[in-house]
Formats: structure tokens, sequence, C-alpha cells
């Protein structure tokens, strides 16, 4: 039984849903934009798993769409991007918005954010730069 209760304690440290002293919000000088968001925006476990599998289903279903119309360059590179936001945003629901920045910022994670978030907008970029060179 302790195995199992330490193995849900650390599965919860994992996705954020445990406070730590990290977690207390900052005095009133400190506080930042995502601050601001974390303690308007807190949601209970069901409802941060109900938002994380709607937004990751809805950037899958975006995701496979633009496979769809891949010939058609501005529809690709609008539910290309759209969906790749929405699978992104999906995991800010399990573990805040916050704590998904900080990580993304990582300085292991920093050369892989930085070239995930670029191909994205180069991808949006040439699909609108071709639909209006072709014209």
């Amino acid at each position: 039984m302790d195995r199992m209760r330490d193995a849900l304690e650390r599965v919860k440290m994992l996705v954020g849903m445990e406070f730590d002293e990290e977690s207390a919000p900052p005095p009133p000088e400190e506080q930042s934009f995502f601050d601001d968001i974390n303690r308007h925006c807190t949601l209970n476990t069901t409802q941060r798993l109900y938002g994380f599998a709607t937004c990751l289903a809805a950037g899958l279903t975006c995701t496979f769409l633009s496979m769809i119309v891949f010939f058609n360059p501005v529809k690709f590179g609008v539910t290309f991007t759209l969906g790749n936001a929405m699978a992104l945003g999906s995991t800010a629901f399990l573990i805040g918005p916050k704590r998904q920045f900080d990580m993304m910022l990582d300085p292991v994670r920093i050369y892989a954010t930085a070239i995930y978030i670029a191909s994205i907008i180069i991808s949006l970029f040439c699909a609108l730069l071709l639909q209006t060179g072709s014209q």
C-alpha cells in the first residue's frame, strides 16, 4: 500500500497537482502574468483531465486535417498551426501554464522549444507567402 501511495505522490508531483513551497504565491510586488493566471484559474483534477483530453483531441484532429488539405497551403498552414498550438496547450491543463512555460525555457529544452516554435511559425509564414505569391 505504501508503494502505491508513493507512486501516486510521484505522479501528482510530475503532473503539478501537489502544492509545495515553490508554488506559494509570491509577495504582491513580485507577481507575474503567469502567477495571476494560476491564481485565477484553479481547476480540480477532473476538470484538468477533461480540459487536457478535449484540447489534445482537438489539436490532433486539426493536425490530421492539415494532412488532408496538404496541397492547399493556406488551409494547411492554419490547421497545422492551430493543431500544434492546441496540442501544446493541452499539457498546460495538466501542469499549469506557468510551469509549462518554465519547463519549455529550461536550459536543457530551450533549443528544442526554439526549433519547435520556429518550425510552426515558418510553416504558417510559408503557407501564407505561397498563397499571396501565387496570385
